[in-house]
């Protein structure tokens, strides 16, 4: 398939820039070889008694950081990946690219790019780069929120149940923003299980595919955790004849790898998994997601869940029925209709 059949048109109104008051006031648009259209705390209507929850519960690093060349050119660095011995792999905006060796002023801290990685740059820190994100970094925001970080997104881009300890991630896994604490009590009280998988969103998540024909795509590489203790809640609810819900693509990335192989042992470290029309899902049943950007892996991947004719139907109707879009707008509620 081609990339362009990935394509659909957004209107520019239909980009959420800002989170709805009560996070679980969103629409919900459920697909179940039907479409009906709810808000999101009906989700709660499609669970039943066994059925599998599963989160990501990363939390977002303030990854992006304004600076300067040391030559007085202005720089905007996005983290990417903390690595080894005080380095991070950065994406950097400037007039002009910056050399090896070239100096950046990040506030008072003094960094130095010894190396480039595709599009990306190695910047040498005197410190753990995170403890200097943690000090001087702004909430990573979407390239297509068209706006400055404000004192809300510091809780709104986040879960309520991401884990602290698990800074890893430079975007949030959006489709767990629609959850607050009282609808996770509700579902506990239906007798759902929810479980956690750890995936390191990177920004790359963001990028188009940029290649005619979607095989030949070089995904994002992302890492992630799937504990023992999680494959084996997945095994129990499959053996029981209840559903795995995954709440995201991220969700999905992590599960999907963790059972390649059907590895009861779980799953740690880096995937390349690029799913798109024609995968055959092992794990999920449903999955809760919001809408995605035109040509994006993500759209490729909701593709491959329900059939790529309901995937333009549904981005179609959401559109004319004006659903908000992206990262801070409604949601989806899918049933796996493979093709």
């Amino acid at each position: 398939m081609k990339t362009s059949d990935f394509d659909y048109h957004l209107p520019e109104e239909l980009i959420a820039n800002y989170p709805l008051d009560i996070r679980s006031s969103s629409k919900l648009l459920v697909y179940n070889n039907q479409i009906e259209h709810k808000t999101f705390r009906d989700v709660l209507d499609y669970f039943k008694e066994g059925d599998l929850l599963v989160v990501n519960n990363t939390s977002v690093i303030p990854a992006r950081i304004y600076g300067n060349k040391e030559s007085g050119g202005s720089v905007e660095v996005m983290l990417e990946r903390i690595m080894e011995d005080n380095t991070a792999l950065v994406q950097i905006r400037s007039g002009r690219s910056p050399k090896i060796g070239t100096i950046i002023f990040l506030d008072q801290y003094k960094v130095q790019c010894i190396d480039r990685q595709d599009n990306f740059f190695i910047l040498q820190f005197d410190r753990p780069p995170l403890e200097i994100f943690n000090k001087i970094g702004n909430v990573p925001l979407p390239p297509y929120i068209k706006r400055l970080e404000e004192d809300l997104d510091k809780d709104r881009y986040a879960t309520v149940y991401e884990n602290k300890n698990l800074q890893e991630s430079v975007a949030a896994p959006t489709a767990g923003l629609h959850f607050d604490n009282e609808l996770l009590e509700d579902l506990k009280k239906l007798g759902v299980k929810i479980a956690t998988v750890n995936l390191s969103v990177g920004a790359g998540t963001f990028q188009p595919v940029k290649v005619d024909n979607i095989k030949d795509h070089n995904i994002h590489s992302e890492y992630l955790e799937v504990s023992p203790e999680v494959v084996d809640m997945v095994n129990i609810t499959k053996a029981a004849g209840k559903k795995v819900f995954c709440v995201g693509t991220t969700v999905t990335r992590a599960l999907e790898t963790a059972f390649i192989d059907q590895n009861e042992k779980g799953y740690k470290g880096y995937t390349k998994l690029f799913i798109y029309p024609g995968y055959k899902f092992k794990v999920v049943d449903k999955l809760i997601t919001n809408f995605h950007l035109p040509k994006s892996s993500l759209l490729m991947l909701v593709s491959a869940f329900i059939g790529y004719d309901n995937m333009k139907h549904i981005y179609k109707t959401a559109v004319d029925k004006r659903y908000r879009f992206l990262s801070y707008g409604d949601a989806m509620l899918l049933e796996k209709h493979e093709i």
